[in-house]
């Protein structure tokens, strides 16, 4: 059974930088897309960003671009989540997510594509 584990959360200023990880096993991760989700009290599970198995698309929800960077690290499995500029929207519980993609370079803005998930980490930005 795949396995996510988030870390990374906690509580920062507005204004402030955090920093999330999420490392995966008990998969091959270069057949995996990864993603991000974040959920805030009483609001639906949305979208943040994606990268495809390569690390070469990329895409973000349009709110977080140019704030929040999404990379890979294949040889630790590990997806991170470089979140600046944080604003007090920005609080949620963040989920890690996987797809399984084979080799195919894509990544998905829709959870449902995700068949993996994370117990999520906890983000909050006080103003």
């Amino acid at each position: 059974q795949v396995q996510l584990v988030e870390s990374g959360g906690g509580l920062v200023q507005a204004g402030g930088s955090l920093r999330l990880s999420c490392t995966a096993s008990r998969l091959t991760f270069t057949t995996y897309a990864m993603g991000w989700f974040r959920q805030a009290p009483g609001k639906e599970r949305e979208f943040v960003a994606a990268i495809s198995w390569s690390g070469a698309n990329i895409y973000y929800e349009d709110s977080v671009k140019g704030r929040f960077t999404i990379s890979r690290v294949t040889a630790k499995n590990t997806v991170l989540l470089q979140m600046n500029s944080l604003k007090p929207e920005d609080t949620a519980a963040y989920y890690c997510a996987a797809d399984y993609v084979s080799r195919t370079d894509v990544a998905y803005t829709r959870a449902a594509h995700y068949g993996y998930w994370g117990q999520g980490t906890q983000v909050t930005v006080s103003s």
